[in-house]
């Protein structure tokens, strides 16, 4: 059976919208894009490397998938991220059938998240990581799907945009592994009780 990791950054307030660019995600007139500039490190890409490397899949709400995809594989020097990106077994998770997922290893899980993810889960061993996809996130958390959240909190309040948690059930998690970036971003594991 998968477990399924949410991989985030979010901000102290936790806000998760627009981390990476300023036009990555506008919606609702969000001006605070590419909050994230300036934080990287060391320390963050040793990490980043090493959970990918425990990734057995990725996981990514259709807007996502798009976005993300579409802006690494595009940059003019691809990143090692890239590759990993290409590379990996990716799962596209959509309520509409929609055109089949553009780039390669991709496979569109179309209908309610609460049961092609469980569908998901059960077929696929190891971890299942979901990066970015708030939506889906939220909707995987409200069915109890989520086994663990990678958050890079980041030193920064921005007191406006879409955050990881909205209102709802309370989640009771437990501390697995934390450390500190020499840019001040606390990278913590926790565990969904």
């Amino acid at each position: 059976m998968g477990v399924i990791s949410v991989f985030e950054s979010v901000t102290l307030d936790g806000v998760m919208q627009g981390v990476g660019r300023a036009d990555e995600d506008t919606r609702g007139g969000f001006h605070h894009g590419g909050w994230g500039e300036g934080y990287a490190d060391e320390v963050i890409g040793r990490f980043a490397g090493s959970s990918i490397g425990r990734t057995t899949a990725m996981l990514f709400g259709r807007r996502t998938y798009d976005d993300l995809l579409g802006y690494w594989t595009s940059v003019p020097e691809p990143s090692p991220f890239t590759e990993a990106l290409v590379n990996q077994r990716k799962y596209v998770a959509s309520r509409h059938a929609g055109p089949r997922p553009a780039f390669p290893n991709s496979t569109l899980l179309s209908g309610e998240a609460s049961e092609t993810v469980t569908a998901l889960k059960r077929d696929v061993e190891g971890v299942i990581t979901v990066l970015g996809s708030g939506d889906l996130v939220r909707s995987l958390r409200s069915t109890g799907l989520v086994d663990e959240y990678v958050l890079l909190i980041h030193p920064i309040v921005l007191g406006a945009g879409t955050r990881l948690f909205d209102e709802g059930e309370r989640a009771d998690l437990v501390l697995e592994e934390s450390l500190s970036s020499t840019t001040g971003v606390v990278i913590a594991r926790y565990r969904v009780k």
